[in-house]
């Protein structure tokens, strides 16, 4: 049963530092001062007699607690939201989806699901958010979004989540054509840390798989030209320089098919990702997530085995 203690500022605060992973980004988005940000988050903590946030000069994260109650604050937030929706507005909604996407996806295979998507039921309007996992995840289990689609299967947020495996997808090390290294038939040590490299940001699943190659490697790590997560900025730095790129290879097929960039004799990891498509089983299921899997699925079955 729900305690009477138990006040809807309480969830909502809770919600959104669990989104922004930060009381004063959480605190600014509600218009109240982190104090009283601060002061509410305690007394839901005292409440439940449990740390639900373990703090830090970087923010604030979710414990096991607190990613239990996520996944029910989170979809009963969205239920009431949405029965607020409904009382103001009884006419009939459009039909939306509301996808995460990471890099990994957003390049090769998700134009190809979307074009094919809308040939056989184009009244779906889907709305497409990007960023990390860890973000991506976080706004799924909160019932802010319906599915995320890509590599996701390593992030921590995952658990609790509904994950469907699709195909395993390798990261690879590229380079601009022409560039020096691709004299070599393979790589390895200080070889590999002479140039700058094109690298996804720190606390991201594919970072940590790049920092384990380092390890690996037994070398001092490379230095970083650019931490991101865009696709377009990284193609941009590395055909205009010596950099190389940590890329997901569904991202850079039509690159190395058509020359522009070349894969270097590097292997980053032994298998490579699972890509898949994640729902929230506590929440109903949305007909055109069924409708953009199916397209996903039909996909994958066509796309040629990666060599890793």
């Amino acid at each position: 049963m729900l305690s009477a203690r138990v006040k809807l500022r309480h969830l909502m605060a809770f919600q959104e530092v669990a989104r922004l992973q930060s009381l004063a980004k959480a605190a600014q988005a509600l218009s109240i001062t982190q104090p009283a940000m601060s002061k509410t988050i305690r007394e839901l903590e005292e409440i439940l007699e449990t740390t639900l946030f373990e703090r830090s000069p970087q923010g604030a994260t979710l414990t096991t607690a607190g990613l239990t109650l996520l996944r029910h604050a989170g979809p009963a937030l969205r239920s009431l939201g949405e029965g607020f929706q409904a009382v103001r507005d009884a006419a009939q909604q459009e039909a939306v989806v509301r996808l995460g996407a990471l890099s990994t996806v957003e390049e090769g295979l998700l134009p190809r699901a979307l074009h094919r998507l809308h040939a056989q039921a184009p009244q779906w309007r889907v709305q497409v958010v990007t960023g990390p996992s860890a973000y991506l995840l976080s706004r799924l289990r909160m019932g802010e979004l319906d599915a995320v689609a890509g590599r996701m299967s390593e992030a921590r947020e995952i658990r609790g989540l509904q994950f469907e495996h699709l195909y395993y997808e390798p990261l690879v090390l590229v380079a601009r054509a022409g560039h020096p290294l691709l004299v070599h038939d393979t790589l390895e040590g200080e070889a590999l840390t002479a140039n700058a490299w094109i690298v996804p940001p720190t606390s991201t699943t594919l970072r940590d798989q790049v920092e384990r190659f380092w390890v690996e490697q037994g070398a001092e790590p490379p230095r970083i030209a650019l931490e991101t997560l865009s696709l377009s900025l990284s193609r941009w730095y590395a055909l205009a320089s010596d950099a190389l790129w940590v890329a997901p290879l569904d991202a850079v097929r039509e690159d190395l098919r058509d020359g522009r960039l070349a894969r270097l004799p590097v292997r980053l990891e032994s298998r490579g990702g699972s890509v898949g498509v994640c729902t929230n089983i506590a929440l109903p299921r949305n007909p055109g997530v069924d409708a953009l899997s199916a397209c996903l699925r039909e996909i994958v079955a066509e796309m040629p085995s990666p060599a890793v």
